[in-house]
């Protein structure tokens, strides 16, 4: 059930690719090189590259404020977990307190 299966061509195609091994004569033009008028195109000229991001001081600006936030959301986050973290282990003790005492207690009588 877990192992994989492979699908078996069970009819191959018969289809053979030649494998070529020699490269092949390069046939020059049939007349002289002096007398080509052959009109091979140049390349385009390429367009001068640009910077994908572009930094405006605007962008700048918003880009410095977003992250302010997002470091205060975070932090605000953070801290709000810790002080639950910490009310938690202060209310544990404080029962831990009162178990104790109510443990002393009843020995006594």
């Amino acid at each position: 059930m877990f192992t994989p299966k492979i699908p078996v061509n069970d009819q191959p195609t018969g289809q053979i690719i030649p494998l070529n091994t020699t490269q092949g004569t390069v046939n020059g033009h049939p007349h002289a090189p002096s007398a080509c008028h052959c009109h091979q195109q140049s390349p385009p000229a390429t367009a001068p590259s640009r910077p994908t991001v572009q930094l405006t001081p605007g962008s700048l600006a918003l880009l410095v404020g977003g992250g302010t936030a997002a470091v205060l959301v975070i932090g605000a986050v953070l801290v709000s977990m810790l002080l639950a973290v910490a009310i938690t282990a202060g209310s544990l003790a404080i029962v831990a307190l009162v178990i104790r005492s109510l443990i002393n207690q009843e020995r006594k009588h």
